[in-house]
C-alpha cells in the first residue's frame, strides 16, 4: 500500500515557501477593517493598516489570524501591502521552523 493518503507522512514533508524578499515583512493579520484593508501584527513589532492589492481580491480569502507577507510603503511605515498570503499548513511549517515565532499567537 502506498502511504501517499497518510496524514502523518504529509505533515513530516517539507514544503519550498515563498520567504520574505526585500523589504517584506511576515504578518498576522489581526483585525478585518473592511474596504480591502486589515490591520496586521508585523514581526518587525510594527501594527500597520495592510491594504489587499486588486489582483488578490476576490481570488485570495483572507481572514483573521491568518499569517501573511506585506511590503512596508517607503513614504509612510505606518501601512503596508499585502503581497501573498500563507494557507494553514504553510503557517504551521513556518512556526515548527521558528520564523515566525515572534508574532504568533
Amino acid at each position: 500500500m502506498s502511504n501517499q493518503d497518510d496524514p502523518a507522512e504529509e505533515e513530516l514533508q517539507r514544503k519550498k515557501l515563498r520567504m520574505p524578499k526585500d523589504g517584506e515583512v511576515f504578518a498576522v493579520v489581526s483585525d478585518m477593517l473592511g474596504a480591502n484593508r486589515i490591520q496586521v501584527r508585523c514581526a518587525d513589532s510594527v501594527e500597520r493598516l495592510a491594504r489587499i492589492p486588486g489582483k488578490m481580491r476576490k481570488r485570495v480569502w483572507i481572514r483573521q489570524d491568518d499569517v501573511v507577507l506585506v511590503r512596508p510603503w517607503d513614504w509612510q511605515d505606518s501601512k503596508a501591502d499585502v503581497v501573498w498570503r500563507y494557507d494553514r499548513h504553510d503557517a504551521d511549517q513556518l512556526r515548527r521552523e521558528g520564523t515566525i515565532e515572534s508574532i504568533s499567537n
